[in-house]
């Protein structure tokens, strides 16, 4: 993990109220594996051969197979440990960059960063958070952005309202 973050449970454990921007965190690792590429190659239908085809993705750019850019997110927000009982959904994907290729056998962890949170009303709020993804060695492979639907404490009346 990287200085001056702790882990997501830690961080993240709170109700949007007691929430701070600029608050750092990290995850523990995970290693992608080709069970991994495969059983998402058959969930998602993309078989293209950089992921599928060793022979095929030896010859190219990369050298070898490696994992969808989707799966690297995926790994990656879940390895976010969100409290349920307090994140009550993902609102919004802002932005996705892919910035180094994920193989097989590396093992991916996140850094993340708390940004903007606005309340939404009595009993939710909406939190910015940058998510950095990186390899064994350190390396960023991937980052994104994305806005949580936070429930506020339980000390607030309960409105059902959209959110806009």
């Amino acid at each position: 993990m990287a200085a001056g973050t702790e882990t997501a449970r830690a961080a993240l454990g709170c109700y949007f109220d007691e929430l701070e921007a600029g608050q750092g965190f990290g995850s523990r690792g995970r290693t992608i594996t080709e069970a991994d590429i495969v059983a998402f190659s058959a969930l998602t239908g993309d078989w293209h051969p950089q992921h599928s085809d060793a022979v095929w993705a030896a010859a190219s750019g990369f050298g070898e197979r490696i994992a969808h850019g989707m799966l690297v997110l995926s790994f990656a927000l879940g390895l976010v440990e969100l409290d349920p009982d307090r994140v009550v959904a993902l609102r919004r994907v802002r932005t996705a960059t892919f910035k180094a290729p994920v193989a097989i056998g590396d093992t991916i962890r996140v850094e993340g960063r708390l940004g903007g949170m606005r309340e939404v009303d009595g009993e939710r709020g909406l939190v910015e958070t940058s998510l950095r993804v990186v390899n064994q060695h350190g390396r960023a492979v991937a980052s994104f952005s994305l806005d949580l639907v936070w429930r506020r404490s339980e000390a607030r009346p309960r409105e059902a309202k959209a959110i806009t």
